[in-house]
């Protein structure tokens, strides 16, 4: 047949597939007594493959003769090549007849399908796969002109994506919701500075009225706190909200020099100089300095033993130490952390009687220890007796100088001999690896803690003898009073700045904290923070970077289930619950801390 103009050029000879369906439609009407459809083969026959050409209803639906007119195969249809449903059908004629096989449909279908021939006609090879796909039990056939999603790829799975949006499983895993973190870990480093941002202003924690401020302060001297509504509609009209926040801004420090920011030591001779310092020249002055340093630290040890002060920092100009009460972190006796350490120092202490472990050290090994298979467990023991019998070997050549060979040799003479420190040092050069490192970190507990206080006060080096330091003794911190304390306040301030969200900008509040920030300041502030915000906010916290290392687990599992009361050492009780537990942040401090709908999520 010669292809007529009007025809699409997608279609190979359709007047041969219209008068086949003439006839399949004409044969089933006489065969079924005027069948109101004609019904599509299952999945798997070629029948399926063959495109209808109209959304409307198929050759012999509805009619029971042959005068009724027939619809136009071509309206209301995508005739062109780059139709999504035309990708996805193929339209078979008696030219490709030729390079297909039987018809195999499944089941039953497709033993008999292999008696077809070659030799037929593709239409009557069409008529008999459909008749063969009748007898498939399991599956209905479907009218090709019953729906009319066959037309459109798109709803091809409409039904199928439905039932798995409305599926029990689906909604279950969608309803589940993840669970709330109420708590964050605790954090023993010291902060320098706290950067909170919402989208909520914080206008309520800036200028506080004379009254207000008062009644902070006489809360923080007493212990004493007021509760505060889960949920404040208005935070400046909220009388407990701001006197809170005044009292957790309170701390106790000695020495106090109006002059000179104390905090922090460690890398801090830029802000002394060009300061006035009467003590560095007059020693009278620095015994005076050194005297009261001793009765306040001497002071605060005692209420830590107490259980009156739960911690409290000493920072000098070469290391941090925190000294905890029993009960904190884990723990069920003092310890004190000092970080970092050098070696001297560490001999020093030796020296003095004081016990001490190195924590991350220990923990190193106990993991090479528990990683180490039973063959390299024999096999160490072999080593083991082998490097021992090479370390006696070592020990005699040390009597005289490890250069025994060299008498044997006769060139003793000849050649120059290190002297005696140089020796000690090549020895000794794992422990001075230490030095300055996170790895240095020490730790004392028990009765040795006590000791190590008349350390501190009789150690000549713990106060600088040279540099802008000089003759300054170290800085005492604690959350609550001592004898010889100053208290100060942490200085806040808001600020409401932009911030570009995609195409347009947005308001974001913040506000800014600076100062010595401790564990329960930092609490205390979250505790205020997160129904004054309405359960969302963000914060940025600044780490004094050699106190990072504070957050060393300490406490063993027997130590962690004895429980200590501290009900009197002037904190708030979920502060001290924070505090009570065993740390986990390892070496790494708090960064980040967001709280988003009343659940918290950190960065270390």
């Amino acid at each position: 047949m010669s292809q007529q103009a009007g025809y699409s050029p997608s279609f190979k000879r359709p007047a041969e597939i219209l008068r086949m369906r003439r006839k399949r439609a004409r044969s089933e009407g006489v065969s079924s007594g005027g069948r109101g459809a004609i019904s599509s083969p299952c999945e798997g026959a070629s029948i399926s493959a063959v495109r209808p050409f109209s959304p409307g209803p198929l050759f012999g639906q509805g009619r029971s003769g042959g005068g009724v007119k027939r619809r136009n195969p071509f309206a209301s249809i995508e005739n062109t090549f780059s139709s999504p449903a035309k990708k996805k059908v193929f339209i078979y004629t008696d030219d490709d007849a030729d390079s297909s096989d039987s018809v195999k449909p499944d089941g039953s279908a497709g033993v008999e399908g292999e008696k077809l021939t070659r030799t037929l006609p593709f239409s009557e090879r069409l008529l008999q796969a459909e008749e063969l796909s009748k007898d498939v039990p399991g599956k209905k056939p479907t009218s090709l002109s019953e729906d009319d999603s066959l037309f459109e790829d798109e709803d091809l799975f409409q039904e199928e994506r439905t039932a798995i949006l409305k599926s029990p499983q689906a909604c279950a895993v969608t309803s589940i919701a993840p669970p709330a973190c109420v708590e964050y870990p605790a954090d023993w480093s010291l902060k320098t500075r706290l950067l909170f941002t919402s989208l909520l202003p914080f206008s309520w924690a800036v200028q506080p009225r004379a009254t207000e401020e008062a009644q902070g302060l006489t809360q923080h001297c007493r212990g004493q706190y007021t509760t505060i509504p889960q949920s404040i509609q208005d935070p400046r009209s909220s009388v407990e909200l701001r006197c809170g926040f005044q009292q957790c801004l309170q701390f106790w420090q000695h020495p106090s020099l109006s002059w000179l920011s104390l905090f922090p030591r460690i890398g801090a001779e830029r802000s002394f100089t060009g300061k006035n310092v009467p003590w560095a020249q007059d020693m009278a002055l620095q015994q005076s300095l050194m005297s009261e340093w001793s009765v306040s630290l001497s002071s605060l040890y005692s209420l830590l033993k107490a259980r009156l002060c739960p911690y409290f920092y000493v920072c000098s100009y070469q290391f941090t130490a925190l000294f905890r009460a029993s009960g904190l972190a884990g723990n069920s006796s003092i310890t004190a952390l000092l970080t970092p350490t050098t070696r001297g120092l560490r001999e020093a202490m030796k020296a003095g009687g004081i016990e001490f472990t190195l924590p991350l050290l220990e923990e190193r090994r106990k993991s090479k220890e528990q990683g180490s298979t039973a063959h390299n467990q024999e096999t160490d023991g072999e080593e083991e007796e082998t490097q021992s019998e090479a370390s006696d070997k070592e020990d005699d050549d040390d009597d005289d100088g490890g250069f025994s060979w060299l008498t044997e040799m006769g060139v003793q003479d000849k050649i120059k001999k290190p002297d005696n420190i140089s020796i000690k040092l090549h020895k000794e050069r794992n422990s001075v690896c230490l030095d300055h490192k996170p790895e240095s970190v020490v730790c004392v507990s028990g009765t040795h803690t006590f000791t190590l206080i008349n350390f501190l006060i009789n150690c000549k080096s713990l106060v600088a003898g040279a540099g802008s330091q000089a003759g300054l003794p170290p800085t005492l911190l604690a959350p609550t009073a001592f004898r010889g304390a100053t208290l100060h306040s942490l200085k806040a301030r808001s600020v409401n700045v932009k911030t570009q969200v995609r195409a347009g900008y947005q308001d974001v509040c913040s506000l800014e904290v600076t100062g010595p920030i401790m564990p329960h300041s930092l609490h205390a502030l979250t505790r205020l923070l997160r129904p004054a915000q309405r359960g969302g906010f963000s914060t940025a916290l600044y780490t004094h970077e050699p106190t990072a290392v504070l957050n060393t687990h300490t406490a063993t599992r027997e130590q962690a289930e004895q429980a200590v009361e501290l009900d009197g050492c002037g904190l708030h009780p979920s502060t001290i619950q924070q505090l009570q537990e065993p740390s986990t942040l390892g070496k790494s401090p708090l960064r980040q801390l967001h709280l988003n709908n009343y659940s918290y999520t950190w960065k270390s």
